[in-house]
């Protein structure tokens, strides 16, 4: 990814603010400003997402619900035309069809990272399963 320098000015207050959280999450300033830019068009674009930090790291998620590879990764256990899918899937989480329709966006906007959740869980799953036959094994 290409780089360049972009100068602006921030209130004392704010940069201060900036420094110390970028302190605590233990990166700079300038790749705090990157992520903040970089989600905040992201919501801008996408009302109604909201990104939440975690263990994997931070993710889209909709306000108030389930990450967006959730709702990604469930729509390939449904089947029927998009209507059908998309009011399967509000049942499923508990939300609104525009709700589902607004993740779904997102998600087609954001492909690969949705991809590389979905992925990284399916990882983590059959890690989980491996340990679980094997301290059955175990136990034997």
């Amino acid at each position: 990814m290409a780089r360049s320098t972009t100068s602006v000015r921030l209130d004392d207050e704010l940069r201060d603010r900036l420094a110390a959280t970028a302190a605590a999450e233990g990166t700079t300033v300038t790749e705090l400003i990157e992520r903040f830019a970089r989600e905040g068009l992201a919501s801008a674009a996408h009302p109604g997402i909201v990104f939440k930090p975690g263990p994997s790291g931070r993710r889209a998620a909709l306000a108030g619900g389930p990450d967006l590879w959730e709702i990604a990764a469930a729509l390939r256990h449904i089947t029927g035309h998009e209507a059908q899918r998309v009011a399967a899937l509000a049942e499923q989480f508990g939300l609104h069809e525009r709700q589902v329709v607004i993740a779904l966006n997102y998600a087609a906007a954001h492909r690969d990272d949705i991809e590389e959740r979905i992925r990284a869980n399916d990882r983590a799953l059959a890690e989980a399963e491996r340990i679980a036959t094997e301290r059955e094994r175990l136990l034997a």
